[in-house]
């Protein structure tokens, strides 16, 4: 396996979990409903796309870069860590509401897609992590106004969706 299709897999779970996870109210019930099948279409499509692409040999451009996930990529993915559990039990300690979590976390993987983008030489992969940011953003806003049970929805199933969309694209490109 590629180590561009790795991180496609990568990228499609986390965008299904955050669909999965955060596709419940306030939103209709068919509309959550239809956004968790939709995330877990996309991800199969990600899955068959992909490996489909690194059997004929579509590993892309300058995918045998030494280090792909050598050691600035530890080091990017132990701060992304350190920040999203450093900074809830931050927001917990200021009685910040539960769901601004979810947006503390987008805000977090948007600016680690973003740095790795530099990392990697990639940059389509800041595309995602400026989209995520901002999202992320957007919830930490919402929750000082009176959206706050929105921001699941808007921080974590839209991320979701940024992340799987981000996916299929870089699947289908190989």
């Amino acid at each position: 396996m590629s180590p561009q299709l790795l991180g496609l897999l990568i990228g499609s779970g986390f965008g299904t979990a955050f669909v999965l996870a955060n596709a419940g109210e306030p939103l209709p019930e068919g509309a959550g409903v239809a956004m968790r099948i939709l995330a877990v279409v996309c991800l199969a499509a990600v899955v068959v796309v992909g490996f489909r692409g690194d059997r004929r040999g579509g590993t892309g451009r300058g995918d045998a870069r030494p280090g792909w996930f050598g050691p600035r990529f530890g080091l990017v993915v132990v701060a992304e860590f350190a920040l999203i559990f450093g900074g809830i039990a931050v927001l917990r300690a200021l009685d910040a509401p539960q769901e601004i979590n979810v947006a503390w976390i987008a805000l977090i993987v948007g600016l680690h897609f973003v740095v790795l983008a530099r990392v990697w030489k990639r940059g389509a992969i800041a595309v995602p992590g400026i989209v995520l940011s901002g999202l992320g953003a957007a919830g930490m806003i919402m929750a000082a106004g009176s959206s706050v049970e929105w921001i699941p929805f808007v921080s974590g199933a839209l991320s979701g969706v940024t992340l799987l969309a981000g996916s299929l694209y870089g699947a289908a490109r190989r």
